[in-house]
């Protein structure tokens, strides 16, 4: 099986944070996280030395190739830290705000 995961500690999200499912906007120092199981990229966020960690909204994403999903985490990455509400959408990292 094939699969790959990239984690990004103190990220400082910008105005807006990273909107989850489970916990709805999340700001401040985040951790992101985005594991690739060869077919789709799971991108979550946690508060960096916290233990819970949120699916970020409009995760999974289909991604054909490693490159691809280390792709999106480097986008989450970005956005994350410009805020804006950032999602998922239609596999694009997207800001809502």
């Amino acid at each position: 099986m094939v699969w790959a995961s990239w984690t990004t500690p103190g990220v400082f999200s910008g105005r807006g944070g990273a909107c989850t499912d489970e916990a709805g906007v999340v700001n401040g120092d985040l951790t992101v996280h985005t594991t690739w199981d060869g077919n789709e990229a799971d991108v979550t966020v946690q508060y960096t030395g916290t233990s819970e960690w949120f699916t970020l909204t409009g995760s999974p994403v289909s991604c054909h190739s490693e490159q691809e999903s280390r792709n999106l985490h480097q986008a989450v990455v970005a956005a994350v830290r410009a805020g804006g509400g950032v999602t998922i959408e239609q596999g694009r990292v997207r800001e809502t705000t």
